[in-house]
């Protein structure tokens, strides 16, 4: 288990390592076998909010490399919003892994959400071999849609900077987007709130401002480009995301869909074994 930071384009990023079979991170043998898995959290996550399923992975042959993203974890929270942007995450993600050692054509990535909306875009650089979507979108196809949700995220940021995280997490908890999680464990929830907490204002309004739905360019139009496998989980309890996978099926060309039942929009921690077993199960055919 490595906790760390490196340095790309200007920026320092935090990453959580789990080295395929707990074997040493500097195994180059290990390295060379095992198929390496990119994560991508979502908003007010971390890369350490993945928790066991990064050992869960990593014990089944997978070299696990969980990113954090800009404003945070142990991330930096630049103050110029272009800077959060989805190309400038997937300029971060590739120059990561090249530091990492991972190459073209080895890895499959994985993103949750806000994750899954970067794992997309980065997807199309023609680095990966795989991408496994978790409550995911190719963003808004509306202009007047997609101009609203700016103004949208652009409001909810600066209620961030005045209010501060804690009122802000309050505020995000109680989304009905997230109703289903009011089933977790107590320990869970709790552990999940201070997690949010650990955020800081300027790196969540300016990831909002940056990489939030209202500025991403949508993709629908280029899904059919899109010439790498790829699973789509979406829980059955999210109608939105649901739709919006089965949507999605029907226009990639290499794909897999997972409806899960009794899960909401986090998959991942709703129903942990399901989902473990799914990522598993793509990622090893892909080896």
């Amino acid at each position: 288990m490595v906790s760390k930071q490196i340095d790309v384009n200007g920026v320092r990023l935090g990453v959580e390592l789990r080295e395929a079979g707990g074997v040493a991170d500097n195994s180059q043998m290990a390295r060379g076998r095992a198929i390496p898995l990119v994560l991508l959290h979502g908003f007010t996550a971390s890369a350490a909010s993945w928790g066991y399923h990064l050992d869960r992975l990593a014990a089944q042959g997978l070299r696990v490399i969980a990113l954090d993203m800009l404003g945070h974890g142990a991330s930096d929270a630049p103050e110029c919003a272009e800077r959060y942007s989805l190309a400038r995450c997937q300029e971060d993600i590739l120059a990561a892994l090249y530091v990492l050692g991972v190459r073209q054509g080895e890895a499959i990535l994985l993103g949750y959400s806000m994750g899954g909306r970067i794992a997309l875009y980065t997807a199309f650089a023609g680095f990966f071999r795989a991408l496994i979507l978790e409550s995911a979108s190719p963003g808004i196809e509306n202009v007047a849609e997609r101009t609203q949700r700016r103004l949208s995220d652009e409001a909810l940021a600066t209620c961030i900077e005045r209010d501060g995280v804690a009122a802000f997490v309050e505020y995000w908890e109680r989304l009905p987007l997230f109703a289903s999680q009011r089933r977790l464990l107590q320990q869970q929830q709790q552990a999940l709130h201070m997690q949010r907490l650990g955020n800081c204002a300027v790196g969540l309004a300016q990831s909002l401002r940056g990489a939030g739905t209202g500025t991403q360019p949508s993709l629908w139009g280029k899904l059919p480009q899109l010439h790498i496998p790829t699973l789509l989980i979406a829980g059955e309890l999210d109608t939105k995301f649901s739709i919006i996978a089965r949507r999605m099926a029907q226009t990639l060309p290499y794909v897999q869909l997972q409806i899960v039942p009794n899960a909401g929009h986090t998959v991942h921690l709703e129903q942990p074994e399901q989902f473990d077993q799914l990522v598993i199960n793509f990622c090893l055919a892909k080896g």
